[in-house]
């Protein structure tokens, strides 16, 4: 059977080694040409294929030269970066070694630099106009029931499948019924692995209701040896959304996968160290407006009104602490108990609008985080009577307490405000997102999309 798909993606790879080959030595040139008669020096060659040579293998390396990566920009930015400083150290080590200058310090320096800016601007154009397939995976959905349906419903918009195009889906033995449009379900008349083969399909995501003896289990090994991602619904939802899918969730999953808990331990020791220090660098930059929203309470609500409001929260492993904002409600907002604020909610103040606009009402909590009970990001902090109710009708709403609460969260970005018990479950899947796969440059990228938001005013 002839492997199509080889065919393409080898010559897929030649086009892109050939084109880092014309970067690498153009790099080398413009740095330190001065003459078209030097260039035409052999010794000049001979040096321009070293540094070549070097980044090449270098890219290689780190894998992007790799048929199968499927990386986003940032991902392949961060091993183009390795591996052009990797390639600098080792051409000073060789200098070294046979104790010969080959490379004017700056030279080098000035060639590593617009290899660099080149080849992640020709990576970045591959990626925005899908040039060569780099940026999109093509993938196959083996089921039709109620599972392979959330991939038809949560990703039917074009800017739901940036990273792949979804070919259709095939019915399996254990979907006993047909949940899938007419019009994306895919009849075979081969076998999965012909199929898979002859229409370059890059991975295969397992959707069936009903897995147990109705997998086809040696087709999926041939086209795993063959270099075709086999992956399982949660995991290809949880790497295209950003979230977990909590109603999709069995027992194994959690058991085989990384579960919930942060195994970062650099992040965990110098986890108060770093909250700390943006908390004081936020309290330098906002104390002007903490000022202005504290004399704005009090001459809207009166004097001797409390300008900042203390309520009990659930934090890390469901310890109850005192989380402290300035007031945007009328005193005495719930006669009748616990209530939810909705985004009109009628007991919030003319200053509490503007206040819960721009997040204001939230800077206070900079206490919260020095005090050590929260950081500046991590899931929402909910009310005792709210997370005991949750507790019994949503799964694995608990695990989210597996972390401090945050000021802002992965939650509040990719999900508008809501406040009933559908939206504390669909805030649940991304909670758990970020638990397990939070790390320092996760944080970093929620608090830039975070300043955003209040820059434009596009908060709750």
């Amino acid at each position: 059977m002839k492997n199509n798909n080889s065919h393409y993606l080898s010559l897929m790879l030649k086009i892109l080694l050939f084109v880092d080959v014309l970067i690498f030595f153009g790099s080398f040139t413009l740095a330190s040409i001065e003459s078209f008669e030097q260039f035409l020096q052999f010794d000049f060659i001979s040096k321009g294929v070293i540094f070549t040579i070097t980044l090449q293998l270098s890219c290689l390396g780190l894998g992007l030269y790799k048929s199968k990566l499927r990386e986003k920009f940032g991902g392949i930015a961060q091993r183009l970066i390795l591996a052009i400083i990797i390639s600098f150290v080792l051409l000073n080590i060789l200098q070294i070694f046979i104790q010969s200058p080959l490379y004017h310090g700056q030279i080098l320096f000035n060639a590593c630099l617009f290899s660099l800016i080149l080849s992640a601007s020709f990576r970045l154009i591959l990626i925005a106009f899908n040039v060569l397939g780099l940026a999109r995976s093509n993938v196959l959905v083996l089921g039709v029931g109620q599972r392979a349906l959330i991939i038809e419903k949560r990703m039917r918009r074009e800017i739901d499948r940036k990273g792949f195009n979804l070919l259709g889906f095939v019915s399996m033995p254990g979907d006993t019924e047909v949940f899938i449009n007419e019009d994306n379900l895919i009849k075979l008349d081969t076998s999965i692995i012909e199929y898979v083969l002859n229409n370059h399909i890059h991975e295969i995501v397992v959707a069936t209701d009903e897995r147990r003896e109705n997998l086809p289990v040696d087709e999926l090994f041939a086209c795993k040896i063959r270099g075709v991602l086999v992956s399982d619904i949660l995991d290809f939802i949880e790497r295209e959304t950003g979230q977990i899918a909590v109603n999709l969730i069995y027992p194994s999953w959690v058991i085989y996968s990384e579960g919930f808990t942060s195994n970062n331990d650099l992040r965990n020791s110098l986890d108060w160290l770093f909250n700390a220090c943006l908390s004081l660098i936020l309290l330098v930059i906002t104390w002007p407006f903490m000022l202005m929203a504290y004399f704005a309470i009090k001459i809207e609500n009166g004097l001797f009104s409390p300008a900042f409001f203390w309520q009990e929260r659930v934090g890390l492993n469901g310890r109850i602490f005192n989380m402290v904002k300035f007031r945007s409600m009328q005193e005495d907002s719930e006669p009748n108990g616990a209530e939810c604020t909705s985004i009109s909610d009628p007991r919030v103040t003319k200053v509490g609008h503007y206040l819960r606009k721009y997040r204001i009402d939230e800077l206070p909590q900079i206490y919260n985080v020095l005090a050590g009970d929260m950081g500046f990001v991590g899931p929402r902090p909910e009310r005792p009577e709210f997370v005991e109710k949750f507790r019994k009708i949503i799964p694995y709403y608990n695990e989210r307490h597996n972390v401090k609460a945050g000021i802002t969260g992965w939650a509040q970005l990719k999900y508008p405000y809501g406040a009933d018990d559908k939206d504390a479950q669909e805030k649940l899947k991304f909670d758990l997102y970020y638990i397990k796969h939070r790390s320092f440059m996760l944080d970093l990228l929620i608090l830039i999309q975070t300043a955003e938001v209040v820059l434009f005013g596009k908060g709750r």
